[in-house]
């Protein structure tokens, strides 16, 4: 056979948003050895007729740091043409851990990323590593079905060498020092770079910020100085006091590394500064010729929550009581006069950002009257005479802390979130795949942009969609050998209908480790999702048979 694998009569759109051409595709051993014309026989033929044919998405922000280990599939991602994912984001992850620290990265990732720490203890089992290059040849050897790039992240880092008061404190000398050897350390094992946060409402353990969050700009300066040392790498921050867009400049001056940081949101309820400042001077960094990307993304940003866990909440300074308490704590709380009188003041006097997400805040579920949910609390409020903050408490703890509702925080105005999308120096993020597992599902970005941008609204033609799912975020992360449909590369492939792709509604499932919940978003319109070279989903159901091979890759930076 001249090839393992031929895609026929589709519409080519390579990732370099130059116009769509139809043709085939050739692939043997892996890669594209065709691309146009591939005369000859193949051992399995896909029609792509009416189809489009382009590479495999790249999803440069997710959190599947510790799921990969047992969820190899990486699902949901696959399930919306998504082929190489990068974890470690916003400086948090796995590894380095000592085995006493463990628990404290649980709690972290519980808290600060809205994952079950019942599912996180059943899926890590016994852990199996301790550094990040054990961590890596861990995930390596169990394989998955895409492929897969780490960050080392701050958070572990700091709590690995300074213990909890990582939490509290600067850095000594030795102890940067240290952490420097292990981000070193980590690069030569193929690390794609380091990631950082200094975002106020990342709140870890015990209600404590987390460990990146007390570190100065000197060590994070000192930390980022290995980037160029290693002469690869880049670095991922999420932005907050300390680290704005003056120092990430300078790090991008002393550093010469491609920096991507999170996010630049349309209409933003967790700060005051509107997205057009922050756009105004991204455009000025890029004119200087800096690799500074910020991520956007296509999708409201809407959040599901229970008072169990009001993680959204916990950015505000009266609510470091409830981020501390256990559950009887917290209904306590919540029952307090004095507490309902702040929260109620808040929600009267914010900025207009957060008051619109206030406003726009829903009931998801409410056993006891399931005819108010889906319905806006402020709505029901006005109705029953009562202040939506009183109401939704009431809910709360008539269900035990169980009921459940919705918030968007932030691009619901979709005429600002298109400002975004069309400005050149953005890349697509922040689809958070493997967090916040039961409060929101943005892992189905790529199918809602093509659908909602590019059918529906017609923002965005076809190829430039495509540019931003593929090439875009490979170049903004260093990823060199993804992104692209050219003879010689992996043949990471998407095939899809541009008539009816999109994503689906979101859906809760019980089906992660211990039985924890999460939300899911079916794909539509994804004919076939190629990983080098196999075939791993085919009409919208996983193509591989049990036991056979996984195809994805892990790709350490540096490594041939």
């Amino acid at each position: 056979m001249d090839y393992d694998l031929k895609i026929t009569g589709g519409l080519i759109v390579d990732g370099t948003g130059a116009p769509g051409r139809a043709g085939d595709v050739g692939i043997r051993g892996g890669r594209i050895v065709a691309l146009g014309e591939a005369p000859g026989n193949a051992a399995q033929t896909l029609d792509a007729a009416g189809r489009v044919v382009c590479p495999g998405f790249v999803d440069i922000h997710t959190h599947y740091d510790a799921q990969v280990l047992w969820d190899r599939l990486l699902s949901i991602s696959p399930w919306h043409g998504v082929t190489t994912v990068v974890m470690g984001n916003c400086g948090f992850g796995i590894a380095p851990v000592r085995r006493d620290h463990r628990n404290l990265l649980i709690q972290t990732l519980e808290k600060v990323e809205g994952m079950s720490a019942a599912a996180l203890h059943e899926g890590l089992g016994d852990w199996g590593f301790e550094s990040f290059p054990e961590y890596l040849d861990l995930v390596e050897q169990r394989g998955a079905a895409i492929n897969v790039a780490a960050l080392i992240g701050h958070t572990p880092l700091r709590l690995y060498v300074m213990g909890e008061q990582a939490t509290e404190r600067n850095a000594t000398a030795d102890e940067i020092a240290a952490m420097r050897r292990i981000v070193k350390e980590a690069l030569d094992a193929g690390a794609l770079g380091l990631a950082t946060s200094k975002l106020q409402a990342h709140v870890g353990f015990a209600g404590r910020p987390v460990p990146s969050r007390a570190a100065d700009f000197d060590e994070v300066r000192t930390l980022a100085s290995t980037l160029k040392e290693a002469g690869h790498g880049m670095l991922q921050t999420t932005l907050g006091p300390g680290l704005l867009l003056e120092q990430i400049e300078q790090l991008a001056v002393e550093t010469g590394a491609p920096i991507s940081w999170s996010a630049l949101l349309a209409g933003s309820a967790f700060g005051k500064s509107g997205h057009k400042e922050q756009l105004a001077k991204s455009e000025e960094l890029a004119a200087k010729g800096l690799r500074i990307a910020p991520q956007v993304t296509p999708r409201p940003l809407n959040f599901e929550f229970q008072f169990s866990e009001p993680t959204i909440l916990e950015g505000m300074s009266f609510f470091k009581p409830v981020a501390v308490a256990d559950a009887e704590g917290k209904r306590a709380i919540y029952g307090d006069p004095a507490f309902r009188a702040q929260f109620r003041d808040r929600w009267d006097t914010a900025w207009p950002e957060l008051k619109k997400a206030f406003e726009l805040m829903a009931i998801v579920e409410y056993a006891p009257e399931p005819a108010l949910e889906e319905r806006l609390l402020s709505e029901v409020g006005r109705e029953r005479g009562i202040h939506p903050v009183d109401l939704a408490l009431d809910m709360a703890l008539a269900t035990n802390l169980e009921a459940r509702f919705r918030m968007p925080l932030a691009n619901h105005d979709e005429t600002q979130v298109e400002e975004l999308l069309t400005n050149r120096n953005m890349v697509l993020g922040l689809s958070d795949a493997g967090a916040h597992a039961s409060q929101l599902c943005d892992a189905c970005q790529a199918t809602h942009l093509l659908g909602r941008w590019v059918r529906e609204k017609k923002v965005l033609k076809l190829e430039e969609a495509v540019r931003m799912l593929t090439s875009r975020p490979a170049e903004a992360f260093g990823i060199e050998d993804r992104g692209l449909l050219a003879v010689g590369r992996p043949a990471d492939v998407v095939v899809f209908d541009p008539d009816t792709v999109a994503a689906g509604p979101l859906k809760r499932v019980n089906d992660m480790p211990a039985g924890a919940p999460r939300l899911v978003s079916e794909a539509t319109g994804i004919d076939a999702v190629v990983v080098n070279g196999v075939v791993i989903r085919r009409t919208g159901q996983d193509a591989l048979g049990a036991g056979e091979p996984l195809p994805g890759r892990l790709l350490r930076k540096g490594r041939a």
